[in-house]
C-alpha cells in the first residue's frame, strides 16, 4: 500500500490545480490532520529533491506545479495559449465541421471572425471558398488531430444539435 504522501502527490498531479486540504483528506480517504502531517512530508521530499516539481499551497489551496526556473518550457514545449473564446469555436468547428464561416458567425457571434483568423495561422483549421457563395469552408487540420490527440471527432445527427 502506497504511503499517504504518494497518494497525496498523485491526488494534486491529477487533479492539475490548487485543492484545499479537505479536498485532499476527502480524496486521500484519511482525515485532515493527516493530510496536513501527509503535506508537510510531501513538501519537505520535493524541497530536498533536485526536482523540476514542487508542491505549494496557494491561496485556493495546495498544488503541484513547475519549478519557476523551468517555465520558459512550458512556452517552448507548450505554445498553445489560445482564450477561452477561440478554444470554443474551434470546438463549434471540430464538432459541426466542415462548417461555413457564416454559420459559425451565426452560432459563435461576430468574434468569431477573430478567432478563425488565429486559428488558420495557428494551422488547427484550414479556410477554402465556398464555390458558390461569399462565405468560407471550415474545417479541423491534421494538426489539430495530432495537437490535440483526437483521431476521430463524433458526429452530431440532427437530434444531438442544441
Amino acid at each position: 500500500m502506497p504511503r499517504l504522501a504518494s497518494k497525496i502527490e498523485a491526488i494534486l498531479y491529477l487533479k492539475g490545480k490548487p485543492i484545499s486540504v479537505s479536498e485532499i483528506a476527502e480524496y486521500a480517504g484519511c482525515d485532515r490532520h493527516n493530510a496536513e502531517d501527509a503535506l508537510i512530508e510531501l513538501m519537505t521530499d520535493y524541497a530536498h529533491r533536485d526536482s523540476a516539481l514542487e508542491v505549494v499551497e496557494t491561496p485556493e489551496g495546495f498544488t503541484l506545479q513547475l519549478r519557476s526556473p523551468f517555465q520558459g518550457l512550458v512556452e517552448a514545449l507548450v505554445p498553445l495559449d489560445l482564450g477561452v473564446g477561440a478554444l470554443r469555436t474551434l470546438a463549434a468547428i471540430a464538432l459541426k465541421g466542415p462548417i461555413t464561416q457564416s454559420e459559425l458567425v451565426d452560432l459563435r457571434g461576430s468574434g468569431a471572425y477573430q478567432h478563425v483568423q488565429e486559428l488558420v495561422e495557428r494551422g488547427f483549421i484550414s479556410k477554402r471558398p465556398q464555390a458558390d457563395g461569399r462565405s468560407y469552408w471550415l474545417q479541423v487540420t491534421e494538426k489539430f488531430h495530432q495537437y490535440f490527440e483526437v483521431e476521430q471527432l463524433p458526429q452530431l445527427t440532427q437530434q444531438d444539435a442544441p
